[in-house]
């Protein structure tokens, strides 16, 4: 059985109310490795002020954190963290996803691959990186529990942004 982690939305807290949740494709155990949460709004301005902009990159944020403080940290990330963030001009979605093992061929030979990065992954589509300098984003990752609870049991941090090509 896969060791992603399949959220059923009718177990989302109520914070979560007015977004739209959508599972992730299922794996061959059955278990869905990401949750994808969207707003369902109408389109709504960019961080550069045209309507219906087309998401054009992504920010990737990616971590381990503690064991002990797992169910914690999951526990914010989608009931605090995650839809906070998404009330941010400028960011379109969010999909959380687990690092794990798998088999791919390759030239006429499978070879098994094992994750080398962090666990956790966070991708948010974005329309561009100055949302990540807006005074919203910014006030949005230190909202809730995350900054003071959360943050210090996390390490191996990595954050990228990609460009839609």
């Amino acid at each position: 059985m896969g060791k992603g982690r399949f959220l059923d939305p009718r177990d989302f807290p109520a914070s979560l109310s007015g977004y739209h949740r959508t599972h992730g494709e299922m794996n061959a155990g059955g278990m869905g490795a990401c949750v994808r949460i969207k707003p369902c709004m109408a389109p709504r301005l960019s961080a550069t002020g045209t309507k219906g902009a087309v998401m054009s990159y992504i920010f990737i944020a990616s971590m381990d954190v503690d064991p002990d403080k797992e169910a914690l940290f999951n526990e914010v990330y989608d009931g605090e963290h995650i839809p906070f963030i998404l009330q941010v001009p400028g960011v379109q979605s969010a999909t959380r996803y687990t690092a794990e093992p798998f088999e791919v061929e390759i030239g006429g030979e499978r070879k098994r691959i094992e994750p080398e990065g962090p666990r956790y992954s966070a991708v948010y589509e974005i329309d561009g990186p100055e949302v990540l300098l807006s005074r919203e984003w910014i006030a949005a990752a230190e909202k809730g529990r995350w900054a003071g609870e959360v943050r210090p049991y996390t390490r191996n941090r990595r954050h990228e942004i990609r460009k839609r090509m």
